[in-house]
């Protein structure tokens, strides 16, 4: 059996876990964006010593602005789809990290109360209507915990879907 600084650490060693795993997420996220910007960086200075050379060979000032034209144009375009990915990636993260932290709080309250049972039952308690309190009074913070839980979860998923609205319409 069990001792409770075991169940202790299990609960310890779970919690550490989840943790690690929403640090990987995000450190991936990050990752994913700074390649992005790299990529579009790097794009758009190639694009600028190219539309220099060319500006530097124009004679005619009407070639000139529409060169200036299509570049600025161009830029924007990178610009927005860069942003656009940005906010893709953004999003997805928000829904993995929402299904992590839904999944850890619907996990840990079920090993919270299974612990708590344990422990009780290991108390030398005779009276058996002392026993029926306790357990009513479990069951009752069990439904209230996944109630919370079930509130926690819905309104954080409203708060992603929210947020990826938003930025789909922009």
């Amino acid at each position: 059996m069990a001792t409770k600084q075991d169940q202790f650490n299990e609960l310890q060693k779970k919690n550490l876990e989840a943790a690690m795993r929403l640090a990987q997420m995000s450190i991936e996220n990050s990752q994913r964006i700074m390649e992005l910007q790299v990529a579009t960086a790097k794009s758009l200075f190639e694009e600028g010593v190219q539309n220099a050379k060319a500006l530097s060979s124009v004679k005619d000032p009407q070639e000139m602005m529409e060169l200036r034209s299509q570049y600025a144009q161009s830029t924007a375009e990178k610009m927005l789809a860069c942003a656009r990915e940005m906010a893709e990636l953004t999003s997805r993260a928000q829904a993995e990290i929402g299904k992590l932290v839904g999944e850890q709080l619907s996990l840990g309250s079920q090993d919270m109360f299974e612990a708590m049972q344990k422990v009780f039952k290991g108390m030398p308690i005779t009276d058996q209507n002392a026993m029926t309190a306790i357990q009513s009074a479990m069951d009752t913070t069990r439904a209230a915990f996944e109630q919370m839980t079930r509130a926690s979860t819905e309104a954080f998923q409203a708060f992603t879907q929210q947020g990826t609205g938003t930025r789909g319409k922009r």
